[in-house]
């Protein structure tokens, strides 16, 4: 059991008894308080009661399904989120990402790999990363943007960003690498943690970001494609790599 799971809350949602059974037992072994609802009525009641640090989501739900159970709990206020998907729903997937889950698992899954990714948004949704006790960073920012890794927290000409988990995470990364050329695969290991996986993730969340830091999204000017490699982040002339402008 981890000291640190025991103040954290799970919302489990999912219909099949025995996943449920499953991943409540294990995430209530790593030490978290860990509650399950079967359907979107029920899970929205229990996080409208008390809203839960993180929700393990089934897309494939009786009645209300997944997509829309994380519809409606982004609109109420942010919480981490983590799909439960069925191996090949790549569509229902990239619609809960653009949704603003932070991560998702496919099933048949380890229940041990789940704990851990739901250790790590929770630790990433805390502030806490890799750094452990090393001293704070400073603020990042260039061209209109403030990003401060230890708060959490991100603007843009002084109007905060609303910032899932991992787009905040992918443009940390950016920002402390203006002017490189990074690929997908890159970006995936190194801001997801994942040696492997699908790609789309990155696709989907580097369009999300850019809907939200760009003047024009369809012409960026901060994250630039480039072709048969990835992506480039690119600040204004004489803006620094660091700091806030």
């Amino acid at each position: 059991m981890s000291i640190e799971n025991t103040s954290a809350r799970v919302l489990v949602v999912d219909d099949d008894p025995t996943v449920a059974e499953v991943v409540t037992g294990y995430l209530a072994r790593a030490g978290f308080a860990v509650e399950h609802a079967a359907d979107g009525t029920t899970a929205l009641a229990s996080a409208g009661r008390a809203r839960p640090d993180l929700v393990v989501l089934d897309l494939m739900l009786p009645g209300m399904d997944g997509l829309e159970v994380c519809r409606r709990l982004r609109a109420s206020g942010p919480v981490p989120v983590v799909m439960l998907t069925a191996r090949g729903d790549e569509e229902d997937r990239i619609a809960g990402l653009e949704l603003g889950a932070d991560d998702y698992v496919t099933k048949p899954f380890s229940p041990r790999e789940l704990v851990l990714r739901v250790e790590s948004v929770l630790r990433r949704s805390r502030g806490r990363g890799t750094e452990g006790t090393a001293a704070p960073e400073p603020a990042l920012g260039g061209g209109g943007l403030i990003l401060d890794p230890g708060t959490r927290r991100a603007s843009k000409n002084g109007t905060e960003l609303a910032l899932t988990l991992r787009e905040f995470d992918l443009l940390a990364y950016f920002l402390r690498r203006p002017g490189r050329a990074h690929g997908r695969e890159d970006l995936m290991r190194e801001v997801w943690g994942w040696d492997f996986g699908d790609l789309s993730t990155v696709t989907v969340h580097v369009r999300r970001l850019r809907a939200k830091i760009e003047d024009d999204p369809a012409r960026p000017c901060f994250i630039q494609t480039v072709w048969g490699v990835g992506y480039r982040f690119e600040l204004p002339a004489g803006t620094g790599e660091a700091g806030a402008p």
